[in-house]
């Protein structure tokens, strides 16, 4: 994960090293099982990125779930409690500020699997044609 460009602009050093590090403090939390949220609950959830805004304060959580279950339900109920999940961060950080969290459904599987089907396509097309 040499750069990210998910909002058009290319991430600093600083926001890789710190958006992994909160991937995985997140992780850990959520593996914990620390957040007794209705939706989010028992669910087995993989954090997938996390893009920190330039400044810090905020950081774009992408999350998938396992088996794809049930997915809004669960990022609603992250973004709820995502103020119990920041808390918990903050015991584990040495920032001066504890970013705000922001929870979205990481689309870049589903995105990668449609342009693999769209190459075999094309592929057997080539073959056939």
């Amino acid at each position: 994960m040499a750069t990210t460009k998910r909002a058009g602009r290319t991430a600093s050093k600083r926001q890789l090293r710190v958006g992994e590090e909160l991937r995985h403090i997140i992780s850990s939390i959520l593996a914990k099982d620390l957040i007794h949220d209705v939706d989010v609950a028992g669910s087995s959830v993989t954090v997938t990125e996390v893009n920190p805004s330039p400044d810090m304060r905020n950081a774009t959580v992408y999350v998938v779930s396992l088996g794809g279950v049930n997915e809004e339900a669960l990022i609603e109920g992250l973004n709820r409690t995502s103020s119990v999940i920041q808390g918990e961060m903050a015991r584990h950080l040495s920032m001066k500020f504890t970013p705000r969290l922001s929870f979205k459904k990481d689309e870049s599987f589903e995105y990668a699997s449609h342009i693999d089907n769209l190459i075999r396509k094309s592929k057997q097309t080539d073959e056939n044609g």
